[in-house]
């Protein structure tokens, strides 16, 4: 595990070399950017921001790999569990890289997805609708292989914008997707070491104000839903076709609405969201996913797959 003191001292050799705005904080509590909003501190919270900003990740995630350093890109922290003991060496927030680049409809990967979706929708674009009002960034839904409303990001990304951190010097590249790459909540970037910088999708003309009504009503749908209730990662479990039904319904048919664990709950509404009541710590949620897993197991013998991702430095 590096030292804190070298990380400084790798931070401070990549701001040397490059011009770019950042914010470091150090023992930064993950709970502040998780949607969890618990989770232990980060050793190193990095923020970069205006246009050095390729340039200064590129080298920051080629002299971490160097060095031995362990490094967490987040995005919109939507989908992830931090452990309650923190992350260990450095988490590079994607924040600072968001906006829309010049030409075709390309987006920074620290892009809110809602943005996204509006900055579409002015330009009378469609196709991003399916984004309106989930939380995350298009980097993480571009990793993730995010899908809503039988809609996949993979069904509109057509390039992708990569830093690949495997070789050294970390070297900086477009690609054009290749949609076998892709399926169901996968993408090929889950297993390797590249930063997506941006990504550009191909969209279809059309009615603007059409086009709003339609994100102003999945925001409706998720609300009513109970996404915005309390503080939750969505939907805990992905859904398996060879089940028969949703996983949510097969939570929800085993009674275990409500089921709780410190101050974590299997959502009143919704079998597949655990919420945080407010005093849940990691190991509250992680323990209520294993325990709501295990009786799952137990009655019908299926298993399930999580959806989130459980990062930073759990015991095991």
């Amino acid at each position: 595990m590096a030292s804190p003191e070298t990380i400084t001292r790798v931070v401070e050799s990549c701001l040397k070399e490059n011009i770019c705005g950042v914010e470091v904080l150090y023992n930064e509590p993950m709970a502040k950017h998780c949607t969890f909003k618990t989770g232990g501190p980060a050793d190193c919270f990095i923020r970069p921001f205006g246009e050095g900003f390729p340039a200064f990740t590129a080298s920051l995630l080629g002299a971490a790999r160097a060095k031995g350093i362990n490094i967490f890109i987040l995005g919109g922290g939507a989908n992830i569990l931090a452990s309650d003991s923190g992350i260990r060496g450095i988490v590079l927030d994607t924040g600072g890289w968001a906006g829309e680049e010049e030409g075709a409809l390309r987006l920074r990967s620290g892009t809110s997805l809602d943005d996204a979706a509006m900055i579409a929708a002015k330009k009378g674009l469609c196709g991003l609708e399916f984004l309106a009002g989930m939380p995350g960034s298009i980097g993480g839904a571009v990793w993730m292989n995010a899908r809503c409303y039988g809609r996949e990001i993979a069904d509109v990304l057509v390039e992708t914008e990569v830093i690949d951190f495997s070789v050294s010097p970390a070297k900086t590249s477009r690609r054009p997707v290749n949609r076998a790459e892709f399926s169901y909540k996968r993408s090929p970037f889950q297993g390797r070491c590249e930063f997506i910088l941006s990504a550009s999708f191909k969209l279809s003309p059309g009615n603007t104000e059409e086009i709003l009504a339609r994100m102003d009503a999945n925001r409706r749908d998720r609300e009513e839903k109970g996404h915005y209730r309390f503080p939750s990662a969505g939907s805990v479990f992905k859904n398996n076709p060879d089940f028969g039904k949703p996983t949510g319904k097969i939570i929800d048919e085993l009674g275990l609405r409500g089921l709780q664990i410190g101050g974590a709950k299997i959502a009143d509404w919704h079998g597949n969201f655990i919420i945080n009541t407010g005093t849940a710590s990691a190991a509250d949620i992680r323990a209520l996913t294993e325990e709501a897993a295990a009786r799952v197991k137990k009655a019908t013998g299926f298993i399930l797959e999580p959806e989130i991702l459980f990062v930073g430095d759990w015991e095991e």
